[in-house]
C-alpha cells in the first residue's frame, strides 16, 4: 500500500464527472488499498478517486460510530434522499475551509462492493453526510 497525494481545488480532475468502473481488478484493488491507507493518514472519513487524481467512479468511506466500518463504493448511485438538513463540511481537497452544505436527512445508495458485488446501503447521519459528499465529489461537484 502506499499514500497518494490528494488532489486540491482548483485542479480540473474534481470538476470532471469521473467514469464507471468497468472491471474491479488488481489495479482496481491496489487504488483502493491505497486509497484507504491515504484516508486514514489525512485523516477523512472519506476518499474519492478523483481526489487522488484518478477519474473514476470509486469512493471508501469510514465514519466512525456512524457506519458499519470501512466501505468501498464502486459505481454509485443514491437512489433515494429523505429530509433536507445543513452540515458543517470540511474537504481533504480544500484544507482548512469548512462549509455549511445542504444534505439530505437520510440516503440509499447502491454500488458494487470491492468484490463486484451489488450493495445496497440505508445511511443517516454522519455516514448520509459523507456519501453524498463523495457521490458529489465523483460528479464533478
Amino acid at each position: 500500500m502506499a499514500l497518494l497525494p490528494i488532489v486540491k481545488v482548483p485542479d480540473p480532475v474534481l470538476r470532471q464527472k469521473t467514469k464507471k468502473v468497468r472491471k474491479i481488478d488488481s489495479s482496481i484493488q491496489k487504488l483502493i488499498d491505497d486509497m484507504v491507507e491515504t484516508m486514514y493518514d489525512a485523516p477523512g472519513v472519506g476518499l474519492a478517486a478523483n481526489q487522488v487524481g484518478v477519474s473514476l467512479r470509486l469512493c471508501v468511506i469510514d465514519c466512525p460510530d456512524s457506519s458499519p466500518g470501512l466501505v468501498v463504493l464502486i459505481n454509485p448511485e443514491i437512489i433515494r434522499r429523505i429530509g433536507t438538513r445543513e452540515c458543517e463540511e470540511g474537504c481533504l481537497s480544500l484544507p482548512g475551509y469548512k462549509g455549511v452544505v445542504p444534505r439530505s436527512e437520510k440516503v440509499v445508495v447502491k454500488a458494487l462492493n470491492r468484490d463486484g458485488r451489488p450493495v445496497r446501503y440505508h445511511a443517516d447521519g454522519l455516514f448520509a453526510e459523507a456519501i453524498e459528499h463523495e457521490v458529489d465529489h465523483l460528479n464533478g461537484i
